[in-house]
C-alpha cells in the first residue's frame, strides 16, 4: 500500500489547481503544437516537433506525479489543531540565539514546501528539530554552515 503524503488544505488546493491547468490548458496546447509541427513535413529534422514532443512528455510525467500525490494525500487542516507543542501544520516564530533575528515558518508537507514563502517541509532539519517542542524551548539545527540555536517564541495553528 502506498504511503500517505501529509499536506495542508492550501497545499492540496495548489496541486489540484496545477493538475487542472495541465489537463485543460497545457495538454491541449501541446497536442495542437505537435499537430502543427507534423504539417511541416519531415519529422526527423523538425525541431518544433521534437520540442513539442519533449514538452508533452514533461506534461504527462507531471500529470502522473500530481495524480499520485493527490491520491495519497492526507489533508491536515492546521486551523483545526491547537496546543502548545509544535506539530505538522504549526506556524512557528523563532529567534536566532546568536543574532536575535526572528523568522516565521509553517511546517508543511514536502510537496508544498517553499522556504522563500516561509513554508518548510516536515522532513527538513529545522522542522525535525521543532516538532514536539514548546514555546520558550531552544532547539539546535545542523545546517551546512554549522549548528545554529533557535528559541521558540510563538506557536500558532492558522
Amino acid at each position: 500500500m502506498s504511503e500517505k503524503v501529509p499536506m495542508t488544505a492550501s497545499g492540496y488546493a495548489r496541486l489540484e489547481e496545477e493538475l487542472k491547468h495541465l489537463r485543460s490548458v497545457a495538454r491541449p496546447e501541446v497536442i495542437k503544437a505537435i499537430a502543427e509541427a507534423r504539417e511541416h513535413g519531415d519529422l526527423s529534422e523538425n525541431a518544433e516537433y521534437h520540442a513539442a514532443r519533449e514538452r508533452q512528455s514533461f506534461i504527462e510525467g507531471r500529470l502522473a506525479e500530481l495524480e499520485d500525490k493527490i491520491s495519497r494525500a492526507q489533508v491536515i487542516d492546521p486551523s483545526k489543531l491547537s496546543g502548545d507543542t509544535v506539530m505538522f501544520g504549526a506556524t512557528v516564530e523563532v529567534a536566532d540565539e546568536d543574532t536575535d533575528q526572528e523568522s516565521t515558518f509553517q511546517i508543511v508537507g514536502e510537496t508544498e514546501a517553499e522556504v522563500k514563502e516561509g513554508r518548510i517541509a516536515v522532513t527538513s532539519p529545522m522542522a525535525r528539530a521543532l516538532i514536539g517542542k514548546q514555546e520558550g524551548e531552544s532547539v539546535e539545527v545542523t545546517t551546512p554552515k554549522g549548528t545554529k540555536a533557535y528559541e521558540i517564541l510563538k506557536i500558532r495553528y492558522i
